[in-house]
Protein backbone atom coordinates (compact mmCIF):
# COMPACT_ATOMS: atom_id res chain seq x y z
CA UNK A 1 0.00 0.00 0.00
CA UNK A 2 2.84 2.37 0.96
CA UNK A 3 4.57 1.62 -2.36
CA UNK A 4 1.43 2.49 -4.31
CA UNK A 5 1.15 5.83 -2.47
CA UNK A 6 4.84 6.60 -3.05
CA UNK A 7 4.58 5.90 -6.78
CA UNK A 8 1.46 8.03 -7.05
CA UNK A 9 3.12 10.88 -5.16
CA UNK A 10 6.23 10.71 -7.35
CA UNK A 11 4.10 10.75 -10.50
CA UNK A 12 2.13 13.76 -9.22
CA UNK A 13 5.29 15.73 -8.43
CA UNK A 14 6.82 14.87 -11.82
CA UNK A 15 3.71 16.02 -13.73
CA UNK A 16 3.47 19.18 -11.63
CA UNK A 17 7.11 20.07 -12.20
CA UNK A 18 6.80 19.52 -15.95
CA UNK A 19 3.63 21.60 -16.24
CA UNK A 20 5.35 24.54 -14.51
CA UNK A 21 8.14 24.66 -17.07
CA UNK A 22 7.72 27.31 -19.79
CA UNK A 23 6.73 25.92 -23.15
CA UNK A 24 9.39 26.21 -25.82
CA UNK A 25 6.85 27.54 -28.31
CA UNK A 26 5.96 30.52 -26.06
CA UNK A 27 8.96 32.92 -26.15
CA UNK A 28 9.00 36.04 -23.95
CA UNK A 29 6.80 38.82 -25.36
CA UNK A 30 8.40 42.22 -26.01
CA UNK A 31 5.83 44.77 -24.87
CA UNK A 32 7.91 47.80 -25.91
CA UNK A 33 6.18 49.35 -28.92
CA UNK A 34 7.11 52.63 -30.57
CA UNK A 35 5.98 54.42 -33.72
CA UNK A 36 7.93 56.85 -35.96
CA UNK A 37 6.55 59.73 -37.99
CA UNK A 38 8.03 60.86 -41.31
CA UNK A 39 10.47 63.20 -39.49
CA UNK A 40 11.82 60.31 -37.42
CA UNK A 41 10.19 61.44 -34.17
CA UNK A 42 9.55 58.40 -31.96
CA UNK A 43 6.30 57.99 -30.01
CA UNK A 44 5.37 55.49 -27.34
CA UNK A 45 1.94 53.93 -27.64
CA UNK A 46 -0.62 52.80 -25.08
CA UNK A 47 -3.49 50.33 -25.44
CA UNK A 48 -6.64 51.33 -23.59
CA UNK A 49 -9.51 48.89 -23.90
CA UNK A 50 -9.78 47.98 -27.58
CA UNK A 51 -7.89 51.07 -28.80
CA UNK A 52 -4.20 51.88 -29.25
CA UNK A 53 -3.15 55.53 -29.02
CA UNK A 54 0.06 57.52 -29.32
CA UNK A 55 1.16 58.29 -25.77
CA UNK A 56 2.64 61.68 -26.75
CA UNK A 57 1.35 64.66 -28.68
CA UNK A 58 2.21 64.78 -32.36
CA UNK A 59 5.14 67.04 -33.36
CA UNK A 60 5.55 66.18 -37.05
CA UNK A 61 6.47 69.00 -39.45
CA UNK A 62 5.57 67.25 -42.73
CA UNK A 63 2.71 65.34 -44.23
CA UNK A 64 3.26 61.66 -45.01
CA UNK A 65 4.21 62.45 -48.62
CA UNK A 66 7.00 64.76 -47.45
CA UNK A 67 5.25 68.08 -48.11
CA UNK A 68 5.90 70.61 -45.31
CA UNK A 69 3.11 71.69 -42.97
CA UNK A 70 3.48 75.49 -42.98
CA UNK A 71 4.77 76.94 -39.71
CA UNK A 72 2.99 80.20 -38.96
CA UNK A 73 4.55 82.55 -36.43
CA UNK A 74 2.45 85.63 -37.08
CA UNK A 75 -0.96 85.83 -35.43
CA UNK A 76 -2.63 87.44 -38.43
CA UNK A 77 -1.25 84.78 -40.78
CA UNK A 78 -2.62 82.14 -38.43
CA UNK A 79 -5.97 83.86 -38.20
CA UNK A 80 -6.34 84.11 -41.97
CA UNK A 81 -5.08 80.62 -42.90
CA UNK A 82 -7.51 78.40 -44.80
CA UNK A 83 -4.91 75.66 -45.24
CA UNK A 84 -3.09 73.32 -42.87
CA UNK A 85 -0.74 75.03 -40.43
CA UNK A 86 1.23 74.30 -37.27
CA UNK A 87 3.05 76.15 -34.50
CA UNK A 88 4.45 75.72 -31.00
CA UNK A 89 2.78 77.35 -28.03
CA UNK A 90 3.96 80.98 -27.80
CA UNK A 91 6.23 80.11 -30.76
CA UNK A 92 8.72 78.67 -28.26
CA UNK A 93 10.15 75.55 -29.88
CA UNK A 94 12.94 75.09 -27.35
CA UNK A 95 10.73 74.97 -24.26
CA UNK A 96 7.45 73.66 -25.64
CA UNK A 97 8.08 71.37 -28.62
CA UNK A 98 9.63 68.45 -26.74
CA UNK A 99 7.12 68.53 -23.89
CA UNK A 100 3.88 69.44 -25.60
CA UNK A 101 4.47 68.76 -29.29
CA UNK A 102 2.92 70.99 -31.95
CA UNK A 103 -0.40 72.78 -32.24
CA UNK A 104 -2.25 72.25 -35.53
CA UNK A 105 -5.32 73.86 -37.06
CA UNK A 106 -8.19 71.70 -38.27
CA UNK A 107 -7.19 72.10 -41.91
CA UNK A 108 -3.95 70.22 -41.17
CA UNK A 109 -5.61 67.28 -39.43
CA UNK A 110 -8.03 66.58 -42.28
CA UNK A 111 -5.59 67.17 -45.14
CA UNK A 112 -5.59 64.12 -47.45
CA UNK A 113 -1.78 63.98 -47.26
CA UNK A 114 -2.12 62.82 -43.61
CA UNK A 115 -0.17 64.01 -40.60
CA UNK A 116 -0.31 60.83 -38.49
CA UNK A 117 2.36 58.10 -38.72
CA UNK A 118 1.61 55.22 -41.11
CA UNK A 119 -0.94 52.88 -39.53
CA UNK A 120 -2.51 55.66 -37.44
CA UNK A 121 -5.16 58.33 -38.05
CA UNK A 122 -6.89 61.33 -36.48
CA UNK A 123 -9.64 59.98 -34.19
CA UNK A 124 -13.31 60.36 -34.98
CA UNK A 125 -15.73 61.68 -32.37
CA UNK A 126 -17.00 58.12 -31.97
CA UNK A 127 -13.48 56.92 -31.18
CA UNK A 128 -12.99 59.66 -28.60
CA UNK A 129 -16.33 58.78 -27.06
CA UNK A 130 -15.35 55.10 -26.90
CA UNK A 131 -12.25 56.07 -24.92
CA UNK A 132 -14.21 58.39 -22.63
CA UNK A 133 -16.86 55.74 -21.96
CA UNK A 134 -14.23 53.10 -21.19
CA UNK A 135 -12.64 55.45 -18.62
CA UNK A 136 -15.86 56.00 -16.71
CA UNK A 137 -17.74 58.55 -18.76
CA UNK A 138 -17.46 62.25 -19.45
CA UNK A 139 -17.39 63.30 -15.80
CA UNK A 140 -14.46 61.07 -14.80
CA UNK A 141 -12.38 60.29 -17.89
CA UNK A 142 -10.20 63.41 -17.71
CA UNK A 143 -8.76 62.36 -14.36
CA UNK A 144 -7.83 58.96 -15.75
CA UNK A 145 -6.19 60.60 -18.80
CA UNK A 146 -4.21 63.45 -17.19
CA UNK A 147 -0.53 63.15 -16.35
CA UNK A 148 0.14 63.55 -12.63
CA UNK A 149 2.93 66.10 -13.21
CA UNK A 150 3.45 69.30 -15.26
CA UNK A 151 -0.19 70.42 -14.90
CA UNK A 152 -0.83 73.58 -12.88
CA UNK A 153 -2.41 73.11 -9.47
CA UNK A 154 -4.85 71.69 -8.49
CA UNK A 155 -4.73 69.09 -11.32
CA UNK A 156 -7.99 67.77 -9.94
CA UNK A 157 -8.40 64.00 -9.81
CA UNK A 158 -5.36 63.27 -12.00
CA UNK A 159 -4.31 59.62 -11.79
CA UNK A 160 -3.25 58.81 -15.37
CA UNK A 161 -4.60 55.33 -14.63
CA UNK A 162 -5.21 54.89 -18.37
CA UNK A 163 -1.61 55.65 -19.35
CA UNK A 164 -2.87 58.21 -21.90
CA UNK A 165 -0.70 60.91 -20.25
CA UNK A 166 -2.59 64.01 -21.40
CA UNK A 167 -0.45 67.15 -21.05
CA UNK A 168 -1.64 70.76 -20.73
CA UNK A 169 -0.37 72.01 -24.08
CA UNK A 170 -2.86 74.87 -24.23
CA UNK A 171 -4.15 76.18 -27.55
CA UNK A 172 -4.00 78.95 -30.11
CA UNK A 173 -7.16 80.89 -30.84
CA UNK A 174 -8.24 81.60 -34.39
CA UNK A 175 -9.06 85.18 -33.37
CA UNK A 176 -5.81 87.15 -33.80
CA UNK A 177 -3.77 83.97 -33.33
CA UNK A 178 -3.35 84.42 -29.57
CA UNK A 179 -2.04 81.68 -27.26
CA UNK A 180 -3.86 80.46 -24.14
CA UNK A 181 -4.07 77.91 -21.31
CA UNK A 182 -0.54 76.44 -21.27
CA UNK A 183 -0.36 74.36 -18.07
CA UNK A 184 -4.13 74.55 -17.70
CA UNK A 185 -5.78 72.67 -20.55
CA UNK A 186 -5.45 69.88 -23.10
CA UNK A 187 -7.29 70.45 -26.35
CA UNK A 188 -7.31 67.69 -28.98
CA UNK A 189 -8.79 67.55 -32.47
CA UNK A 190 -11.18 65.00 -33.87
CA UNK A 191 -11.55 64.71 -37.65
CA UNK A 192 -15.26 65.58 -37.59
CA UNK A 193 -16.60 68.85 -38.99
CA UNK A 194 -19.86 70.16 -37.51
CA UNK A 195 -20.31 73.25 -39.70
CA UNK A 196 -18.49 75.40 -42.22
CA UNK A 197 -16.54 77.08 -39.43
CA UNK A 198 -16.47 74.53 -36.60
CA UNK A 199 -15.23 71.02 -35.86
CA UNK A 200 -15.35 68.81 -32.77
CA UNK A 201 -12.51 69.00 -30.27
CA UNK A 202 -11.93 67.42 -26.85
CA UNK A 203 -11.10 69.41 -23.72
CA UNK A 204 -9.50 68.36 -20.43
CA UNK A 205 -8.86 70.96 -17.70
CA UNK A 206 -6.54 71.31 -14.70
CA UNK A 207 -9.33 71.97 -12.22
CA UNK A 208 -11.81 69.24 -13.23
CA UNK A 209 -11.98 65.51 -13.95
CA UNK A 210 -14.06 65.70 -17.11
CA UNK A 211 -13.15 65.02 -20.72
CA UNK A 212 -15.70 66.68 -22.99
CA UNK A 213 -16.32 67.22 -26.69
CA UNK A 214 -16.91 70.78 -27.88
CA UNK A 215 -17.40 72.52 -31.24
CA UNK A 216 -14.36 74.71 -31.90
CA UNK A 217 -13.36 77.09 -34.66
CA UNK A 218 -11.39 75.27 -37.36
CA UNK A 219 -8.68 77.91 -37.19
CA UNK A 220 -7.87 77.13 -33.55
CA UNK A 221 -4.61 75.37 -32.78
CA UNK A 222 -4.87 72.18 -30.71
CA UNK A 223 -2.73 69.19 -29.89
CA UNK A 224 -3.11 65.96 -31.86
CA UNK A 225 -3.20 62.37 -30.65
CA UNK A 226 -3.35 59.69 -33.31
CA UNK A 227 -5.14 56.36 -32.92
CA UNK A 228 -4.21 53.05 -34.56
CA UNK A 229 -6.11 52.08 -37.71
Amino acid sequence: MKKTISYALALFLLVGAYSCKPKKEDPPVDTTVTVKDIDGNVYNVVTIGTQTWLKENLMVTRYRNGDPIPYLLDGTDWWEATYGARCYHTNDSLSNKKIYGSLYNYHAVVDSRNICPVGYHIPTVAEWNTLIAFLGGEAAAGGAMKATTIWNSPNTGATNSSGFTALPGGDRYETLGGFNYLGLRSGFWSNVSVSEKEATSIYIDHDATYAKTYPSLKGNGFSVRCIKD
